[in-house]
């Protein structure tokens, strides 16, 4: 029987990129409490190996460099970058209804 799981290495870099990114969102958008910081985490890893493929193709592709990018890669860019999108939308979230008056934590 033919095995369907994930490459190893492949799982590796989606992990990689989706950490990476929500490390470098946090350097730029503190969360303010630490609820807060383990909901944009958490969010923004599942993000990051849910969309990781196909936003690192998308993202490739867009750019023009998909020829010169190697499959792990593209995995490790899209990653980063979907963690990276989620973290500041849940950010922004979060401070948009701190503002209004519907929140105090994510």
């Amino acid at each position: 029987m033919a095995d369907i799981g994930p490459d190893p290495s492949m799982l590796a870099m989606r992990i990689a990129g989706a950490l990476a990114g929500a490390l470098v969102s946090l350097a730029y958008m503190m969360p303010r409490s630490a609820r807060e910081a383990a909901a944009r985490a958490i969010a923004g890893v599942v993000s990051g190996l849910v969309f990781g493929g196909p936003a690192g193709v998308a993202l490739a592709q867009w750019m023009g460099v998909s020829g010169l990018l190697s499959p792990s890669e593209t995995l490790l860019t899209g990653s980063a970058a979907a963690s990276l999108t989620v973290w500041w939308v849940l950010g922004a979230l979060a401070r948009i209804a701190a503002r209004t008056g519907r929140g105090r934590d994510i």
